[in-house]
């Protein structure tokens, strides 16, 4: 599984909680799996760290690997399907 660790979590969520973000995780995702169109009631800023995935928003599809960031504004409608090999990534939510 190809991986990015150029800084640790604690450095990035230290980050993320001066900006003003109210929670920080790492998120990790089974092979293969799919969620269905949803939405949440936060923002969500996040870096890939492990693996791949696909992010669809608004009828565009990314394909994320480690080292690329995203956003997902407050209830935007979105699903993900995550690679082969699963994925991490950490996330702050505002």
């Amino acid at each position: 599984m190809e991986q990015i660790r150029q800084f640790r979590f604690e450095d990035f969520k230290a980050e993320k909680l001066e900006q003003g973000y109210k929670e920080v995780l790492e998120r990790r995702w089974d092979p293969n799996t799919e969620n269905e169109i949803h939405h949440h009631e936060f923002t969500a800023d996040a870096i890939v760290i492990e693996g791949e995935f696909w992010l669809t928003t608004e009828g565009k599809t990314q394909h994320l690997y480690p080292g690329d960031s995203f956003s997902i504004p407050a209830m935007v409608k979105h699903k993900e399907k995550y690679g082969p090999e699963g994925c991490v990534f950490w996330v702050a939510r505002i």
